[in-house]
């Protein structure tokens, strides 16, 4: 019989698979890097993930995102306005033409990839740099993002279009001031219960105000 292996437990510190490749990156507690997925020059929050063969870079990630296996955040752009698209414009060193460029670089990380809380991103999404994800909201698979993204909304295709508000505004309005993603570890322990089996508008109801209706 095969060895049933150790259930993984997160922590203070970030879960990086043996295979990925990671650089000049913040994590928050409780993160964890599947394999093979690169992620460079970026932050990601607390209780944030990204499954396998992902890659990221210059992106600021916020709590509790769910980011799933082949996605690209912020992809790598080329100039298409100057006379050439080819990385031998920036990357000369390794042509022997001469130093690489640096400015393409920084003019690269001018544009990040602002990805709020709990956002789900769903398999091979793409992500354009420069968008912002609202909170709440869902990249369906496969999606190509190239503009903002509302908070709690559904977007799907190529390029990605509105498909649906997750929930009424008034719901939407009660979950962003509860934030429910900004409890420390204990409350969170405490309302799993609820997390579970409350609809989003009944975790309103006994969490938030009283001022969701029917």
């Amino acid at each position: 019989a095969q060895p049933v292996p150790p259930k993984k437990s997160l922590g203070d510190q970030p879960w990086i698979d043996p295979s990925a490749r990671v650089r000049d990156v913040t994590f928050g507690r409780y993160c964890e890097v599947g394999e093979r997925t690169q992620i460079a020059e970026s932050v990601l929050g607390d209780y944030s993930y990204v499954v396998n063969d992902s890659e990221i870079i210059y992106c600021q990630i916020g709590k509790f995102a769910n980011i799933a296996a082949h996605t690209r955040l912020n992809p790598g752009q080329h100039p298409m306005h100057l006379a050439s698209q080819h990385h031998f414009l920036y990357r000369a060193e390794m042509f022997g033409l001469g130093e690489d460029d640096a400015a393409f670089f920084d003019w690269r990380r001018s544009f990040p990839l602002v990805i709020g809380h709990d956002v789900w991103i769903g398999h091979g999404a793409i992500i354009r740099g420069g968008v912002t994800v609202g909170t709440g909201a869902v990249i369906g698979s496969g999606a190509v993002v190239t503009h903002d993204v509302p908070d709690y909304t559904i977007v799907t295709g190529m390029p990605a279009r509105p498909l649906r508000p997750r929930f009424p505004a008034e719901i939407q309005a009660e979950l962003k001031r509860i934030a429910w993603w900004d409890w420390d570890h204990e409350r969170l322990k405490e309302a799993l219960p609820d997390f579970r089996r409350l609809t989003a508008e009944e975790f309103c109801r006994r969490y938030g105000s009283d001022s969701i209706t029917s």
